[in-house]
């Protein structure tokens, strides 16, 4: 039989799911289930996420990879943790050796934009210091998957295909071959249904697994990566690779309406969503389906996005401190200047003086808020010869004016999009929530935040909501199922509209919730991609 994998013609329903022994969420069926196995098989929520995270670098290429950055929230004994799993720029690189090369701004393919990859880093540590079961049992799923194959997904299968198609035309240079081998191995993307398998990628994650990630940065895979380099003329070296370790950081948080939302500190861009938030807890909302909630939404998502660009970076580099940022006097000079008409924001002037996405759960209420990714689909197109590593391409986001916050030094980490939130209240969690895809990702944390806190939607009915995004300016996207007469009077506010056919750009989410009196889980999954949960 034919079928047409991309066209669903006739609306359907996802429920929440319900249940209290532990539950995977993420955007890839098999990938929540091989979480779901290390659960059975007496891991903890810890090294469920990161059985889950090894899985989605096979089983969805398209958005992370072996050479991706990550960042994590994990809940354990009461406590939650921060990991900043994103790795600097080379020693070696900067804007005089980038100008002398010919460039003006950062590009975004090749290797200038590959900052040293995080995630391996982030996996042993995480497995070091709170899991259960050895990091060589916890990448098992992730290795089978790898050197045994598995059937492409729909939305999979979409992006796959768009990729080649685009690859083809514009990485044309010898260095990016080995992305064709080992991606399009018949000469074409893999359509949804076939099989796909990489016995490279299996052997470097047996390699992460057997030596709890020291391969990749202090070995034989260090070795191969900085061959790779110094043959294309790249800045990233093996001694960059050997001084890299994922951070312990202390989450930031506000308080919501008597919750506290959690985020990563910056360099990640967590900081845009608790900005918002703080904005918009000055305001009352009387019901979501207004056009006073959907405009005050979106002049508060543009205030503090516009400050987000203008102030996050690597931590010592900021102009303004975060408890700056996130102060009352902040959030109540950015109201303000919300009226009844949609603005054009400028930058806050300080007083003088910032994908896949994974939650996890068990029956002992640790829970981890997961996020790692090679940043624009298959990150900067490179894949180290016979190692299935594709390596990301976030040092794109460097500016290359030296007057920016934001502007590339050697071994600094840029401003990062990738964004993992958290949920408590008082000293209970109520747990781990994401919304993965670039700079839509602050405006999925503050949309899910309110659909839950203000409008009381179940996990699941919060990511099916109608979403919006502001792009610039005045310009404001929306889902074709956003509604029109909401639309219609935004654009008598002045708001740009545009509605797209397409929601893959209105980012991919994933909730679990926890009751703390019960334990029992309630978890919702993106209807956008092939997102799944699976629990028991």
């Amino acid at each position: 039989m034919n079928f047409d994998f991309q066209q669903y013609p006739y609306p359907s329903q996802r429920t929440a799911v319900i249940a209290n022994r532990g539950m995977v969420a993420t955007s890839q069926p098999l990938a929540a289930q091989a979480g779901l196995d290390i659960l059975k098989k007496g891991g903890n929520a810890i090294d469920a996420a990161i059985a889950t995270a090894a899985t989605l670098t096979v089983v969805e290429p398209t958005s992370n990879g072996i050479g991706s950055d990550a960042f994590a929230l994990v809940w354990t004994k009461g406590e939650l943790h921060g990991l900043n799993g994103s790795g600097p720029a080379p020693k070696s690189i900067s804007i005089e050796a980038l100008k002398e090369r010919g460039h003006e701004q950062m590009p975004t393919h090749g290797w200038i934009p590959v900052t040293v990859p995080g995630t391996p880093s982030a996996w042993a540590e995480l497995s070091k210091r709170f899991g259960k079961l050895p990091l060589k049992e916890v990448l098992q799923p992730a290795i089978d998957y790898a050197e045994n194959g598995y059937p492409l997904t729909p939305i999979l299968g979409k992006y796959w295909d768009y990729a080649y198609k685009r690859y083809k035309e514009i990485l044309t240079e010898d260095e990016f071959q080995h992305w064709f081998e080992t991606f399009a191995p018949d000469g074409r993307a893999p359509k949804v249904g076939e099989i796909w398998k990489s016995p490279g990628h299996a052997a470097t994650l047996r390699s992460i697994a057997e030596t709890n990630g020291e391969s990749f940065y202090r070995g034989e895979l260090a070795e191969k990566i900085d061959a790779f380099s110094k043959k294309y003329n790249g800045f990233l070296t093996k001694e960059d690779l050997a001084a890299y370790k994922a951070e312990w950081v202390q989450p930031i948080k506000v308080n919501y309406r008597g919750y506290d939302v959690w985020e990563i500190p910056p360099n990640g861009q967590g900081l845009v969503a608790l900005l918002a938030l703080n904005i918009a807890s000055g305001f009352e909302f009387q019901a979501k389906d207004t056009l006073d909630t959907y405009h005050k939404q979106i002049e508060a998502m543009k205030l503090a996005y516009t400050d987000g660009k203008a102030y996050i970076t690597d931590p010592k580099d900021m102009p303004i401190t975060v408890e700056e940022l996130l102060s009352e006097e902040y959030g109540q000079s950015r109201r303000n200047e919300i009226g009844d008409e949609a603005i054009d924001p400028s930058p806050y002037q300080p007083p003088r003086g910032g994908t896949v996405y994974l939650a996890t759960a068990d029956g002992e209420g640790n829970m981890v808020s997961f996020i790692q990714s090679n940043y624009m689909g298959f990150g900067s197109g490179l894949v180290v010869p016979g190692t299935g590593i594709s390596l990301q391409n976030r040092g794109h986001d460097f500016s290359l004016n030296p007057e920016h916050p934001n502007a590339l030094k050697p071994g600094k980490k840029t401003y990062h999009t990738i964004i993992p939130g958290f949920l408590t209240k008082g000293t209970e969690a109520v747990g781990p929530f994401g919304v993965m895809g670039g700079y839509m990702q602050p405006q999925g944390h503050m949309q899910v935040v309110m659909n839950t806190i203000d409008f009381h939607l179940n996990p699941q009915a919060a990511l099916d909501a109608p979403r919006w995004q502001w792009v610039g300016d005045k310009k404001v996207q929306v889902e074709h199922s956003f509604p029109n007469h909401i639309a219609q009077a935004l654009v008598q506010k002045g708001h740009q509209i545009e509605v797209t056919v397409d929601t893959g750009g209105f980012g991919r989410g994933q909730i679990i919730w926890r009751d703390p009196e019960t334990g029992v889980l309630m978890g919702g999954t993106e209807s956008r991609t092939d997102g799944s949960i699976a629990a028991w």
